[in-house]
């Protein structure tokens, strides 16, 4: 018989508009007697549910993460001190075929009691602001790359190939070449000293090259709307951007995020904006994850388990951590490109050799959420034990270990001891 770890809890199925809420009270013989309850998603019933639990002195909550339908049931009960599970639905979900409202309510309770229903990870209060804040950023900054590209597109059915010339097409050079072209009322308007006059230092020997890339362009009415439209809306986002970035800075200066976010950056390849997104989304408090491997199956940053009759179907990472994991990768393609600071570079040459490009980037990633993971539980700065010898080759590091080996059975010689009797050589050690 399972062990009942929960005399009395609430398990609650949630939905847009109503929840459907089932206490279980176990008494000392094992007999558990419900009592359920529907409940609107406004504030007015979502107290009332709040006392109802009160009343009846439940104060264990299990509730599956149903898309944000959740969060305002959650918010309210938190505040009142309530210990709240948040169950992913794939562990808690009924049969096919003997599902209702009440029955749900009644199922997740039973494996609540007993313990068997395995939570989510939900940070405190203000890490999940600052985490719905940069999560919104993330969007905008895909959306800014989406305008790009779609400027980009325009200008090449335009004839104009202004990105082989520059490296970056939305410089302030770019930028005001690209104004002039769409302000101009005809193309035989087109001026090559005016455009000669938007360069900068850095593009002047350039700029032979940058005429011919425009030289005899044509632009229809439709495609200088477009391009318009989508400068104004790609200076609107970076303009939601850089308001984002400041509410996070203030947000993060004004608590003990700092520290963990400074911290974070001494890891090579990981700048300002990476650490933020990195505290916001694994928080500061490691001890919710078990372990380091626990932190990274989190992420999504180790193989899955898939395996059925001995075979193993599939080991590829799992899909989880859709906004942390891009992160990760991001900061560990920065760090193998480092030759200041080449810890992360040597290593991943190293696997790549034998595992190729994309599972040696996953692997640096998860090595850096490791390094993460250690450096938050210590409050310690990145410096890993092997940081020394990571550069030095295979090859070098073996003839180094059998001289030391040989110097220390040499010693020992000298102090009278018979290192025959140790069987102690390179080759067996």
């Amino acid at each position: 018989m399972l062990k009942i770890v929960r005399p009395i809890c609430c398990g609650v199925d949630v939905h847009k508009s109503f929840i459907v809420a089932t206490i279980g009270a176990t008494n000392e013989y094992g007999v558990t007697s419900y009592q359920s309850k529907n409940f609107y998603t406004h504030n007015k019933d979502i107290n009332i549910f709040k006392d109802w639990l009160i009343s009846n002195n439940c104060y264990d909550v299990c509730m599956e993460s149903t898309g944000k339908y959740w969060i305002p049931i959650f918010n309210i009960l938190e505040d009142n001190n309530f210990n709240i599970t948040i169950a992913n639905p794939k562990y808690i979900k009924a049969v096919k075929g003997k599902k209702t409202d009440k029955k749900d309510s009644i199922w997740i309770t039973d494996l609540f009691k007993h313990d068997l229903c395995p939570g989510s990870f939900i940070p405190p209060k203000h890490i999940r602001n600052l985490r719905e804040l940069l999560r919104y950023r993330f969007k905008l900054v895909n959306m800014s790359t989406s305008e790009k590209q779609r400027i980009q597109n325009s200008l090449t059915i335009s004839n104009i190939s202004l990105d082989s010339v520059l490296s970056d097409l939305f410089g302030k050079s770019d930028s005001d070449i690209l104004d002039y072209i769409l302000n101009l009322e005809k193309p035989e308007d087109f001026n090559e000293e005016i455009v000669k006059s938007f360069l900068r230092k850095s593009a002047k020997s350039k700029s032979d090259d940058i005429i011919t890339s425009i030289s005899g362009f044509s632009m229809s009415d439709s495609t200088v709307s477009k391009l318009k439209a989508s400068k104004t809306h790609l200076n609107s986002i970076n303009d939601t951007i850089k308001s984002i970035d400041e509410t996070a800075d203030y947000i993060i200066d004004n608590s003990e995020l700092r520290t963990y976010v400074d911290l974070a950056m001494t890891i090579p390849g990981i700048s300002d904006t990476s650490a933020k997104i990195i505290v916001s989304e694994i928080g500061t408090n490691m001890s919710v994850f078990p372990s380091s491997k626990k932190l990274c199956n989190w992420a999504g940053l180790t193989p899955q388990n898939n395996e059925s009759a001995g075979k193993k179907k599939s080991t590829r990472v799992s899909r989880a951590g859709v906004y942390l994991k891009p992160t990760l990768v991001q900061c560990a393609n920065a760090a193998i490109k480092s030759n200041k600071e080449p810890y992360f570079k040597n290593k991943y040459l190293k696997i790549k050799k034998r595992r190729g490009h994309k599972k040696a980037i996953i692997a640096i990633a998860r090595m850096m959420l490791t390094c993460i993971y250690k450096m938050f539980q210590a409050g310690e700065i990145f410096n890993p034990i092997d940081i020394n010898y990571s550069d030095i080759p295979n090859e070098v590091l073996e003839n180094k270990r059998e001289q030391i080996i040989d110097n220390a059975l040499k010693t020992l010689s000298k102090l009278g001891i018979d290192t025959s009797i140790l069987n102690l050589n390179p080759t067996n050690i």
